[in-house]
């Protein structure tokens, strides 16, 4: 459906003409074209490494255009047109100060906030914006931005690009907003972007989770190989049918050798118990449920870190670690892509103290090719990756060692639909062999996928589900106070 409204500046908001760029010899993004008119939801996707970040940049400006045209409203822009056309971005890598309070952020990016009043402008604009897409949030706009969990600082950055100021915003780009929130904040964000629209504004949603871009968009552009190769409205695309067009970018013998099902255990592990009361037999994959913020990140760390030497890395790690939040527990961003994909089991690669290099750069190149990171070089730095082919890394160096527990702490934040499903596969083949998962997820569909999950209120498990009985219902029953009926 058209969401465009009649009487509306038919102008678009921003508009690309076979817009082209380049970074050295590599073409990231080539001849492509797009328009955005006010009142559209744009559902941008594609498989990690597409080009969707980088079209996405030449439209908030952060980017020139290698070749082409880039227009805001009647007129060429420039950085600072794109400001003066209420053009947003919302970054799924996150842009906040963190010695800073949630106000104080506010003012780094609004710069007409000055003069002695400025801060209680900042606070009034944060307490409107937060409220009015997030009803029930306990954000204050005093509180410094390192004392929030990762949902909130989510939370903080979307309220900051639809904030009031000088220049109302007209377009916001939304880069994988929900991939820190649990799906009942990431609806009150969806409301918000449908009532956004509907009054007159422009939204670009880039997401890897297709029920959100079915719920919102009115329009779908599909990218792959730096190109837009189809854009009609939502309503003609099917499920199925938008994976398809993506197509698939991990080679056929992932799939095969991930979903081989082993005849002997490979990993000696015993069954292990948290201080919290989770419980996993080996071959177990265990989920951790329930609103975000609630003690399920906690948990993990503080298991991961009794299983931890504090002074030196083992040979044998007894359990590894991936981070959903790589910018802060995750990625090294100074080394290279095989550095950081063989950090955990660099002991293992040790002789005599020294760092054994050939049969580091063959694991890595073993590991790019059963996981498909995108890369031609993988000297290259980590950060020269898309962050969905950052996160393959993570997994990839956990994956990689002989530890018999495997801890993920919402892992799949900016994975594409096809990597994501040759995870799921490996993570079964893994425990099949007798590995143990612990595994928190925001995404019911991930959570759909464990042997037995457990729900967390306020710092503790409010219910224990068998696969069969862990339902969206179930457990958002078990995440309020009345959670009690559905353990029972």
């Amino acid at each position: 459906m058209d969401k465009t409204r009649a009487g509306q500046d038919p102008a678009p908001v921003v508009r690309l003409t076979d817009a082209h760029k380049s970074f050295g010899p590599v073409r990231a993004l080539n001849a492509t074209s797009l328009s955005v008119l006010a009142g559209e939801c744009i559902g941008l996707v594609g498989h990690n490494g597409a080009g969707k970040s980088t079209l996405v940049n030449l439209v908030t400006g952060a980017l020139t255009a290698s070749g082409g045209t880039v227009e805001y409203g009647a007129g060429r822009g420039t950085e600072s047109g794109a400001d003066g056309a209420g053009v947003r971005a919302i970054s799924q890598e996150g842009t906040l100060c963190p010695n800073l309070t949630v106000a104080e952020n506010l003012h780094v990016a609004q710069r007409d906030l000055t003069g002695w009043g400025w801060r209680g402008v900042a606070r009034a604009r944060m307490r409107a914006a937060l409220d009015s897409i997030f009803p029930g949030h306990r954000i204050g706009p005093d509180m410094t931005v390192s004392s929030l969990t990762l949902a909130e600082r989510q939370m903080v950055e979307i309220a900051i690009g639809f904030a009031q100021g000088a220049t109302p915003a007209r377009l916001v780009v939304l880069d994988e907003p929900t991939s820190s929130l649990d799906a009942a904040i990431a609806r009150q964000l969806m409301d918000h972007v449908r009532r956004f629209c509907d009054g007159g504004g422009a939204v670009i949603l880039i997401s890897h989770m297709l029920g959100e871009i079915f719920q919102v968009a009115s329009r779908i552009a599909v990218m792959k190989d730096g190109r837009i190769i189809l854009d009609r409205p939502a309503d003609s695309f099917t499920r199925q049918g938008l994976v398809d067009a993506m197509g698939h970018v991990a080679p056929e013998a992932t799939q095969t050798d991930a979903r081989a099902t082993p005849t002997t255990l490979q990993f000696r592990t015993t069954a292990i118990r948290t201080p919290e009361g989770i419980t996993a037999a080996p071959g177990e994959v265990v989920g951790l449920a329930g609103l975000a913020g609630h003690g399920q990140a906690e948990a993990l760390a503080r298991f991961y870190l009794s299983q931890s030497s504090d002074w030196r890395a083992r040979r044998d790690p007894q359990a590894v670690f991936v981070a959903g939040d790589r910018v802060s527990d995750g990625v090294m961003p100074l080394w290279s892509i095989t550095r950081n994909l063989s950090l955990a089991g660099l002991a293992a690669l040790t002789r005599f103290g020294l760092v054994d290099r050939g049969a580091e750069r063959a694991r890595a190149g073993d590991w790019q090719r059963r996981i498909a990171i995108r890369t031609d070089d993988l000297s290259n730095p980590i950060l020269s990756l898309s962050g969905g082919n950052q996160q393959k890394v993570l997994f990839a160096r956990a994956l990689s060692t002989d530890a018999p527990v495997v801890i993920m702490d919402d892992p799949m934040r900016g994975v594409d639909v096809g990597t994501k499903s040759e995870v799921y596969a490996m993570i079964r083949a893994e425990a099949e062999r007798g590995r143990i998962f612990l595994w928190y997820s925001t995404e019911m569909d991930e959570i759909r996928l464990c042997d037995r999950v457990c729900v967390f209120r306020d710092g503790a498990i409010s219910a224990v589900l068998e696969r069969g009985d862990a339902t969206e219902d179930a457990i958002l029953s078990a995440s309020f106070e009345f959670g009690e009926e559905a353990a029972s």
